[in-house]
């Protein structure tokens, strides 16, 4: 059994996290969320609000304001990463799928089109 559930689209947003987010207290959870990623657990890769969504404000009882923008976004990564929602994973082999068939191979800007962070990953792009 997974010990968090991901969205799938959050696979992008930890590889460029940098501290910045809607409020202080959703900031400090996604980095503290990205400290326990990095242990390698078990995940469940999911197309609905998950463990990093509990401090956005996006995210009205457990509902997501922006589900038809967000929902694209993770069956994109899904899809590119040949997976399926639903699916148990070891974080850092999802972390590799995704760096290696979206970021590393350029295809984060059509999937992110619209996101209001994407500013913050334009600059990373030429890290990854």
């Amino acid at each position: 059994m997974s010990d968090y559930r991901i969205r799938a689209h959050h696979g992008m947003c930890l590889a460029f996290f940098e501290g910045k987010g809607y409020s202080s207290e959703f900031t400090e959870h996604m980095g503290e969320m990205k400290r326990l990623l990095a242990k390698n657990p078990m995940v469940s890769l999911v197309d609905q609000t998950d463990d990093i969504c509990s401090f956005c404000p996006n995210n009205k009882e457990g509902k997501c304001t922006s589900l038809e923008k967000v929902e694209g976004y993770d069956h994109a990564v899904l899809a590119l990463c040949g997976l399926k929602p639903g699916k148990e994973i070891a974080f850092l082999a999802f972390e590799k799928l995704v760096k290696e068939k979206i970021l590393s191979a350029g295809r984060r800007k059509e999937i992110c089109k619209g996101c209001q962070w994407e500013h913050i990953c334009e600059k990373g792009d030429e890290t990854v």
